[in-house]
This record gives structure tokens, C-alpha cells and sequence, in this order.
């Protein structure tokens, strides 16, 4: 418990740290780009919040490292995640890295979870692709595909203030619950002593949007969570495949569709952005945004909690029934309708009404 609330009030006051003296470095470390197809901000705001969370779960680790039984994997997973928070934190602070940089520097830290961590996707239960999966050399490119794309699915998705940190938050107590379920108290700590992290940081990012993620902060939560949604799945055959793809389902699916939209409706590449994910929709066409920032509860906070609970629609299921791939792979196939078929309705200015809260 210590090192959790060591996390927690790390990252708060590191966080805090950042914004009260912004004015030293927000040369460096400020988001100057108020016109981006994604921008919903009006002011320069620091975005390197990955920095205290990452700061926090360090410190955390390390105050548990001389009396922890799981201290070599605890410290391991540190290890294997900073490649890709470095190429993410360089983003924050050049504006120059590519995504194609980004991904890789995300597939190094995938490859060392792989190495070192054991951490690998063996089956999917579904007969022919696990046969494609014991092929050798296959589970680990997969793995390291499915490790990079979710991480790189949290950055995807960081668009509002609170959105990717309360949805990292949701998954990671889902997989704290499974940890809980086998008494794998390695898998309890790694997944709490990250949403503690997180939570610091939250309660300066929503709702008024003091600090951003930044990209150092969205792809460290994303590879965490990938990282740990395999281990889990690896340590404990019990659970489903499935548990590890649902859990993540609104940010996989969100990336999907982005990559789907962009390459064959738009014709451009899948990196560039464009100003109609699924949040953007959520601000644009369901709430009003004239009253933007004209209050602490402004339109941009008020757009996260939709898909606070588009991911808890997706995680539901795959918490009450994590043994059965069957059901959560009717789960996801239902999961993936009510997206597509929300997503249309508001594109074609039909909204549905229960969305007008």
C-alpha cells in the first residue's frame, strides 16, 4: 500500500510541479499547435505529463525493491517500457518524430517484454490460427504487432482532457480484478501502482486540462497495459484470449477504424491526422461547443465521459466472462456494431437520442 500511495502523490506533485513553473519551460514543453485538426485547446499547455508517471511508478518500484518477492519482474517491465516512453517524450518536446519512429522505438520495448518477460500471445482460441501461431517466430511478431498497436491506440485516443488516462485507469483495475481472482500479486501491483500514477496526474488534467499526456505519457500507459494484458493471459491459460482484446476494446477499435477511414475512404496515409475520430464526433456534433471555456465543466471535459463508458461497455463483459472465448467473442462482434452503428448515426447527423443527455 505504501508504494502505491508513493505513486499516487509522486506523480500529483510532480505533476503539480510542472504546471506551477510551466512558465520555464513551456518553450520546450508546450503544446503551441491551437488550430491541428485534433486541438480543442485555446492556451499553450505543458504536454509532458508522461513525466510524472513515469517519475512516480519509478519511485514506487524502487521503495518496494528491497522487500518485494516479484521486485526482477516489476523492475523488468520498467525496463522493457523505456524505449518506447523516450521516443514518446522526444515527440513532446522536438515535434519531430515520426510515427513511423515512434512505432518502432515501441517494437524494441515489445521485443524486450517478449525476451525478457516472457510475455507472449500463444493462442487465440481459434484452431487455425493457433496452428499459425506455434508456427516458430510467429507468436513473437504477432505479439509484438498487438503490443505496439495498442500503445500506439492510447495515443490514438488521448484527445480530450481526462479520456486516455480514465480509460488506461478502467482497464488496468480490470486486469488488477483478474490479478486478484488467481492471487497473481505481481499482476495486482503492476496494474495499481500504474492507475495510481495515473490518477495523480487525472486530477490535474480533468476537467480544466492544466496538463496534457503528451506522447511520452499515452504510449508508456498504451505499452503498460498491452504488456500486461499478454502477461496475463500467458501466466494464467484460464483466461481467455479474448479478455486481453475486449478489456481493450474501445482504443483497438478506435485505431482500427481510424486506420480503415483514413486509407480506404480517405485515401491518405493512416499517420496523418484528421479531425473525425470518434471523440472529435462526440464534441463536434453532440455537445454544443460554445461555451467551451467559459466554465470549469466546459464542453471538452463534458466529451470524455462518453467514452468512459463506451470502454466500460467494452470491459463488462470481458470481467464477468473471462473463461469463455465464445461469449466475449460475441461480445466483441456486438461491442464492434454499436461503435460502427453510433459512429454512422452521428456522421449522418442522426444521433441517437440517447446520446442528448
Amino acid at each position: 500500500m505504501s508504494s502505491l500511495l508513493t505513486a499516487f502523490f509522486v506523480s500529483f506533485i510532480a505533476t503539480f510541479l510542472i504546471i506551477r513553473f510551466k512558465h520555464l519551460h513551456s518553450g520546450t514543453t508546450g503544446d503551441f499547435d491551437l488550430s491541428g485538426p485534433q486541438k480543442f485547446h485555446t492556451i499553450v499547455v505543458p504536454r509532458i505529463g508522461g513525466v510524472s508517471i513515469a517519475l512516480s511508478v519509478l519511485c514506487a518500484i524502487l521503495l518496494k525493491l528491497t522487500n518485494s518477492p516479484n521486485y526482477l519482474m516489476e523492475l523488468t517491465l520498467l525496463v522493457c517500457a523505456i524505449p518506447t516512453f523516450l521516443i514518446g517524450l522526444a515527440e513532446d518536446l522536438t515535434k519531430k518524430i515520426s510515427v513511423k519512429k515512434r512505432l518502432f522505438f515501441t517494437a524494441v520495448s515489445a521485443a524486450l517484454a517478449i525476451y525478457l518477460l516472457q510475455a507472449q500471445v500463444v493462442r487465440l482460441d481459434i484452431p487455425v490460427l493457433d496452428i499459425i501461431l506455434a508456427l516458430p517466430g510467429i507468436s513473437a511478431i504477432f505479439t509484438i504487432f498487438a503490443i505496439t498497436g495498442v500503445a500506439n491506440a492510447y495515443n490514438i485516443i488521448d484527445g480530450f482532457n481526462g479520456l486516455a488516462s480514465m480509460v488506461g485507469i478502467i482497464t488496468l483495475l480490470a486486469l488488477a480484478y483478474l490479478g486478484y481472482v488467481f492471487s497473481d500479486y505481481a499482476m495486482i501491483y503492476l496494474a495499481l501502482v500504474m492507475a495510481a500514477a495515473i490518477l495523480g496526474f487525472f486530477i490535474w488534467n480533468y476537467p480544466r486540462g492544466l496538463i496534457f499526456l503528451g506522447d511520452g505519457g499515452a504510449y508508456l500507459i498504451g505499452f503498460w497495459i498491452a504488456t500486461l494484458s499478454v502477461m496475463l493471459t500467458s501466466r494464467h491459460p484460464e483466461v481467455s484470449p479474448w479478455f486481453a482484446l475486449l478489456i481493450n476494446g474501445y482504443p483497438i477499435l478506435e485505431t482500427l477504424f481510424t486506420i480503415y477511414r483514413r486509407k480506404i475512404h480517405q485515401g491518405k496515409s493512416p499517420g496523418q491526422p484528421d479531425g473525425i475520430h470518434f471523440h472529435t464526433l462526440i464534441y463536434r456534433r453532440v455537445l454544443s461547443s460554445s461555451h467551451q471555456d467559459k466554465n470549469w465543466f466546459s464542453t471538452n471535459a463534458r466529451t470524455a465521459p462518453y467514452l468512459w463508458i463506451l470502454a466500460v461497455i467494452s470491459v463488462t463483459p470481458a470481467i464477468l466472462w473471462w473463461q469463455s472465448s465464445t461469449i466475449l467473442m460475441i461480445a466483441t462482434l456486438l461491442f464492434t456494431i454499436i461503435y460502427v452503428w453510433t459512429y454512422t448515426r452521428i456522421v449522418k447527423f442522426k444521433t441517437p437520442k440517447c446520446l442528448h443527455l
